[in-house]
């Protein structure tokens, strides 16, 4: 378990900056997800039960202005930052364990 800062830049402009913690990086992976669920809500208000696959969710992490985790490294007492693809990496991870659960 390791504490894990999300930074997300949705847009160009620097206002749209916003930060989320987590207690460890599956718990942030799946704040990921639930970020693009809640804007897959916001687009589509009257369908009751959305669905979508990983493409559509790298898509959405693609097109964010800025999105990275700082990963809390105890050896060196430091955070550790990882960009976009990585994220995309542990996401990918987690889901295909997720389903393999199913």
């Amino acid at each position: 378990m390791s504490h894990t800062i999300l930074l997300i830049q949705s847009s160009l402009k620097p206002e749209s900056r916003t930060y989320s913690d987590f207690e460890s990086v599956n718990d942030c992976m799946e704040g990921v997800c639930k970020l693009y669920e809640e804007h897959l809500k916001r687009q589509n208000p009257n369908i009751p039960s959305i669905t979508y696959d990983i493409t559509q969710l790298f898509d959405f992490i693609d097109q964010l202005a800025d999105l990275s985790c700082l990963v809390y490294m105890k050896s060196s007492n430091t955070y550790a930052p990882y960009n976009k693809e990585w994220v995309k990496e542990k996401i990918y991870v987690l889901l295909r364990r997720q389903a393999s659960k199913s």
